[in-house]
């Protein structure tokens, strides 16, 4: 089985070209793996460290660099929860919410890239399996 080793290839491939198509289209406000902390953001502002981590799949402790270096870039805010002064939590300024299109733009052309070739139902039915192999990583993990 390959699956792994695939699996690997293809993310590593892929950050690869989000940059160059980055660097193609001349966005520098943000990196590849910035625009994750973003498409957390985008989907939901306000939230704590824990979830972006949870959903990027990055370590705390790489995030917080990361997330000192796109405070200084202004991108993001860290607020203390007024509810829990353990947690920090983080929202998105100005500049970041005017980036979505940006990003939205680079996925879709990382989406053609991808899928060249692919039907409508092929698409799909890999997406599926990858969430099979997503969930099943998830589980493991909580064990």
């Amino acid at each position: 089985m390959q699956g792994g080793f695939l699996i690997t290839k293809v993310k590593q491939l892929g950050d690869r070209i989000f940059e160059k198509v980055l660097s193609e289209r001349n966005i520098d406000a943000f990196n590849g793996a910035q625009g994750r902390i973003l498409y957390v953001l985008w989907q939901e502002d306000g939230v704590p460290i824990k979830t972006v981590s949870d959903q990027c799949g990055l370590a705390i402790t790489s995030l917080t660099t990361m997330l000192e270096r796109m405070e200084k870039q202004g991108l993001i805010t860290r607020v203390q929860d007024p509810s829990d002064k353990r947690k920090t939590l983080l929202y998105l300024t100005d500049k970041a919410r005017s980036l979505k299109n940006d990003y939205d733009e680079v996925s879709d052309q990382m989406g053609d890239i991808y899928y060249k070739g692919f039907s409508p139902e092929e698409i799909q039915q890999f997406e599926g399996y990858l969430d099979r192999v997503r969930n099943n990583l998830e589980e493991w993990m909580e064990k």
